[in-house]
């Protein structure tokens, strides 16, 4: 936030963020340092991702290079034509209905070989596990974030998702669900 508004203090930055997220404007999802059942109890404030509340609106705006967004972008974007980096855009609506459902948004990420890092986009704690959750908008063969997720955390893990735009499929432990199925989680 600092980056963003200038001469902006820590408190006032968690304060304006508060605002947000009760407005519904946004949805936040906080880092978890130690996944778990109970997921507020490793909530870390100061890292997490913002997710806007609504999709559409989002799209809009990301799209919006000019003073109205022909609708020509949406109608490749719904027949899956767009050639764009989508992924944050399945996030944002999976994230979106999510909330709607009544989770707490949380997420994980881990140190991996080199300087890379794996990351589970959602985690959702159901009775005393976890089902981590990856999105994915294309490229589903792989979901290597997921797979050491569950091998590192194995004893904590219920069940494991897989949301991406194909059907309904078993990739061996994987559950993969079309990301219109997120709401029946």
């Amino acid at each position: 936030m600092t980056t963003v508004v200038e001469n902006i203090r820590k408190e006032k930055t968690f304060e304006l963020l508060e605002t947000l997220y009760e407005s519904k404007i946004v949805n936040i999802a906080y880092h978890s340092s130690d996944p778990n059942a109970g997921l507020a109890l490793s909530r870390e404030s100061s890292r997490f991702k913002m997710f806007t509340g609504d999709t559409g609106l989002f799209v809009t705006l990301a799209f919006w290079d000019k003073d109205f967004t022909e609708n020509i972008i949406y109608q490749k974007l719904l027949s899956d034509k767009l050639e764009a980096n989508l992924g944050y855009i399945y996030e944002n609506a999976v994230a979106q209905m999510l909330r709607a459902s009544g989770y707490e948004l949380y997420y994980y990420t881990f140190p991996a070989s080199g300087n890379h890092s794996y990351e589970v986009d959602f985690l959702l704690s159901k009775g005393n596990k976890l089902v981590p959750v990856e999105v994915k908008s294309s490229g589903y063969r792989t979901h290597k974030s997921l797979d050491a997720f569950c091998e590192k955390f194995s004893s904590r893990v219920s069940e494991r998702i897989l949301l991406y735009t194909k059907d309904f499929q078993k990739d061996g432990q994987t559950t993969c669900l079309p990301i219109y199925m997120t709401p029946f989680l």
